[in-house]
């Protein structure tokens, strides 16, 4: 699953909605509704999460993902030490980071791209990423609007 920073993962595209989504995925293993009222689709096979923004017309904003099969610039994500893989964004310039530690887990954000490691014991267990909000303070769609 190739994650497309700015844009998704593989052929989930931030803005789609939830029967784009299926046509591309299929019916979700779990489907409920979080605290926000956003909607919430689960995909065991592919270990990703999907949330659509209750707020935004129900848009695909958000993916957390775990799957082994994750990459980003043809290099692994899931399953490596965190050290190896800033070095591998680091050589596509991406090198800022916010840390933040959560018990026996550690949060590596990069704003730029709006994304998160997390990592647990020094290696990468979770892919967090979001829709980026552009200079006019409105999320940056990249699924194309039918008319």
């Amino acid at each position: 699953m190739k994650i497309n920073l700015k844009s998704g993962i593989d052929k989930l595209l931030f803005g789609m909605k939830q029967n784009d989504v299926t046509a591309v995925l299929g019916k979700p293993d779990k489907n409920y509704k979080d605290e926000d009222d956003n909607v919430i689709f689960v995909y065991n096979a592919h270990k990703i999460r999907l949330t659509f923004y209750e707020e935004e017309d129900l848009k695909l904003g958000y993916l957390v993902a775990s799957s082994n099969d994750l990459e980003v610039f043809g290099f692994k994500l899931i399953g490596r030490k965190i050290a190896d893989v800033k070095k591998d964004f680091a050589s596509k310039g991406i090198t800022k980071y916010n840390q933040e530690t959560f018990d026996t887990f550690e949060n590596y954000f990069n704003e730029d791209n709006w994304f998160i490691l997390q990592t647990e014991f020094d290696e990468v267990v979770k892919f967090e990423i979001g829709a980026i909000i552009n200079n006019k303070d409105e999320f940056d769609w990249k699924f194309p609007v039918k008319k």
